[in-house]
């Protein structure tokens, strides 16, 4: 819950807080006045993220045969800058990138993230190491709670509402859950309460236990790294099941836009559908 309060600030101070002001990520000055209050305290949403941008995209080649699928663009933006916006609405300017085919160009576009308003590292696979293997190179690094997301995907969550969900849940790790009309394609949470009891892969429709899918976009605590083994290794194969049989997996159900670019259907629909951050 919000409250309205007021505030007296001096000239100089209130223009720095409109300079901000992009009318996008942050629209307008109580928004850019919450994000540096959060910012400032430093405790009410994570603030590090891990993007996975490793994968060679092979179905949606010949595009990915010399690009890499992060670098593909939606509405003028790459897939990667429009999860940078997400990130820079809620005041998180830390990521990492991590990535392996074609890295050089990744590592030549983004550079160290100051043209995207970010702070970008990077954690390079010689070898694929899946989208839970890069977590563990990163040991030293993520220390508290972090956020992981996929590259590929265009998704408006609630990153603030989330974490305090994520909180209170006294989660390990929380995935954001987004509702599709047919489930039959993804892999399917099964609830109890708020708690994932398992994903249900590719159910016939009519069979389904829920229409809610994983968005890729988690919240992990630092004990999760301790559940990945070492090597290639999955988050969503090897990892969250044990995490959910010791009841510590939860769901977040959000109900912003979520679009997969995993295939060049669903690429043209999210380059046609896709409305921005709200």
């Amino acid at each position: 819950m919000k409250e309205r309060i007021s505030l007296t600030l001096d000239k100089n101070l209130v223009k720095k807080v409109d300079d901000l002001i992009d009318g996008t990520t942050i629209k307008n000055r109580s928004h850019a006045i919450e994000i540096l209050t959060n910012k400032g305290l430093g405790s009410r949403i994570p603030q590090k993220a891990v993007i996975l941008c490793g994968g060679k995209g092979t179905r949606l080649r010949p595009f990915t045969l010399k690009t890499p699928k992060s670098l593909i663009k939606v509405q003028e933006k790459t897939l990667i800058e429009h999860l940078f916006d997400l990130l820079k609405k809620h005041g998180i300017t830390n990521a990492i990138l991590s990535v392996g085919y074609l890295k050089e160009k990744l590592k030549e576009f983004y550079k160290d993230g100051r043209d995207f308003g970010m702070n970008i590292d990077y954690v390079e696979e010689d070898e694929p190491l899946g989208t839970a293997g890069p977590l563990l190179l990163l040991k030293k690094e993520l220390t508290e709670t972090f956020i992981v997301t996929n590259g590929d995907e265009l998704k408006d969550i609630n990153i603030e509402e989330m974490y305090a969900f994520h909180r209170q849940s006294r989660a390990l790790a929380t995935i954001a859950l987004t509702t599709v009309d047919d489930p039959s394609q993804y892999g399917v949470a099964r609830l109890q309460g708020s708690r994932i009891l398992e994903f249900v892969e590719k159910p016939e429709k009519d069979k389904a236990p829920s229409k809610l899918i994983n968005s890729g976009f988690y919240l992990l605590e630092p004990a999760v790294l301790d559940y990945i083994p070492e090597g290639f290794s999955m988050l969503e194969k090897d990892v969250f099941p044990r995490l959910a049989k010791e009841g510590k997996l939860f769901g977040y159900p959000f109900s912003g836009q979520w679009f997969d670019t995993g295939t060049m259907e669903r690429y043209e629909h999210a380059k046609k559908e896709w409305r921005g951050l709200e």
